[in-house]
């Protein structure tokens, strides 16, 4: 069965105009700025509970083609979900791992020196042994340290016009100004001794002046990881990041589901990015817990305050930022039963498989997600796989309470304006029991007057016609 969208499919979906308008729109400038548009690549993926393992080539689903500026990228179940991790103690280790694979990518570390060090099981397997944290990898992978991102960024000349556009970021000149809330904000000095971290395994670069790409952000919840990449020149153009998470499991409480959101200002625009975990569940009236998870989510979050100037407008909700792109396994699943689906599936029939989607209907009804966007969908459901295979789980279980029916559960939505999509496909790795998802945006960013425009290309929009086509390639 054929799972990739056709040309026709995607250039019914993207006529010239609506092409051209995907490169060449802009937001309103106010006085004394400029807009360029900048290449960010958003990913998803549910690992199913499974560590990487140091041969996992990351190159085909992070699209490593020199095109993105921005790279963010949600994972989901990077360790099980049992109760030792959910109850006692977080394993940072599959994270770091992650981010060393991503890094291989990116900077393409084969080429460039790097610590490596094997791993000792011996160590690794023990009580005793002390995992080096997430901070301590992190920051291994940052160009600049998380205390000057965390900084303000502005300069007068934007504070003067912050009253005029509430939808961009002018904070305070004040760059001392921090409150500190929470983890991400204490110190960063090495808290985890050397051996700690060449105990796991874990690859890091020896040097950071040959990145082409700097790790900005990272956070873990339990399953839940988000980290954000961008290149490296433009990091210094980062400010006031924030990072918060909403725990929304075991009784509405605890980590194995809910968010981690990440807030920061890229040179006068505000960005979120959520990435989540949703109630599971594909019993009827199960899409209603969702429903109410991205409602409390939208609700609770609350970014702490970085500046204390009076009239600050740096954004403290989620929906107050210029940009917001949610990512991650929302698990809606489809309103069919297993036979019709499968049915459905093996016709290609993406618009009558789609239209009985859950958050589709739920979206459309205006019960969730109302005022978001999301991208036309010409891929098949990404869940559930047996592990290393091309087949449903669901075609090798008989027990119908034990079947799980295919469903779109990893999704890619935006909110805000100069946003515009130029893809959305998944990834085919065999992995996990989920496909990833991957999307492409351009997205306008406001800056300072006397940056040139950033101009696309008749190179780039080739580019970024091409980037409309599924991913074939296994890794």
């Amino acid at each position: 069965m054929d799972r990739r969208g056709t040309f026709d499919d995607i250039a019914e979906a993207q006529p010239n105009s609506a092409v051209e308008s995907l490169f060449f729109n802009s937001v309103p400038m106010t006085s004394g700025c400029n807009v360029q548009s900048f290449r960010v690549f958003v990913a998803t993926w549910n690992v199913g509970g499974k560590t990487p393992h140091s041969g996992l080539n990351l190159d085909d689903f992070l699209q490593v083609d020199g095109q993105s500026d921005i790279y963010i990228l949600g994972f989901q179940e990077i360790v099980p979900l049992n109760a030792g991790n959910v109850l006692v103690i977080e394993d940072n280790e599959p994270a770091g791992r992650w981010l060393t694979l991503i890094n291989k990518s990116l900077n393409k570390s084969h080429s460039v020196s790097s610590r490596r060090i094997r791993s000792a099981p011996s160590f690794s397997n023990s009580l005793f042994f002390q995992k080096p944290s997430l901070k301590k990898i992190s920051n291994n992978f940052r160009t600049e340290s998380k205390r000057r991102l965390k900084m303000c960024n502005c300069t007068p000349e934007l504070e003067l016009e912050r009253k005029y556009n509430k939808e961009f970021c002018f904070p305070c000149q004040q760059s001392n100004n921090v409150t500190v809330s929470e983890d991400d904000f204490s110190s960063e000095e090495d808290e985890d001794g050397p051996s700690n971290l060449e105990m796991t395994g874990i690859s890091t670069p020896s040097s950071t002046t040959q990145m082409k790409f700097s790790l900005v952000a990272s956070k873990q919840m339990v399953g839940i990881f988000v980290t954000v990449w961008m290149r490296k020149e433009l990091v210094q153009h980062v400010g006031h990041l924030r990072i918060t998470s909403i725990s929304r499991g075991i009784m509405g409480y605890l980590g194995n589901k809910g968010c981690i959101s990440v807030s920061m200002s890229f040179h006068r625009t505000s960005f979120c990015f959520v990435c989540s975990h949703l109630a599971s569940g594909e019993k009827e009236g199960d899409e209603l817990r969702r429903n109410l998870d991205v409602i409390e989510i939208l609700k609770n979050t609350q970014f702490p305050k970085i500046c204390r100037t009076p009239g600050s407008s740096v954004p403290e909700k989620i929906l107050d930022h210029g940009r917001v792109i949610w990512l991650g396994d929302l698990n809606y699943r489809i309103a069919l039963s297993y036979l019709d689906t499968r049915k459905l599936l093996e016709q290609n029939d993406w618009d009558a498989l789609f239209d009985k989607d859950q958050l589709k209907i739920e979206k459309d009804a205006g019960r969730v997600f109302k005022g978001w966007q999301e991208g036309k969908i010409y891929f098949a459901p990404t869940y559930k796989y047996s592990y290393n295979s091309d087949t449903y789980a669901g075609d090798c279980i008989k027990t119908k309470n034990k079947r799980r029916t295919p469903a779109w559960c990893d999704r890619i939505l935006w909110h805000g304006t100069g946003i515009q999509q130029l893809s959305y496909i998944r990834g085919e790795s065999r992995f996990s029991d989920h496909r990833p998802v991957c999307a492409m945006f351009s997205v306008d960013v406001e800056v300072n007057k006397g940056s040139s425009r950033r101009k696309l290309s008749g190179s780039n929009m080739k580019v970024g016609i091409e980037e409309l086509w599924p991913l074939t390639s296994r890794w």
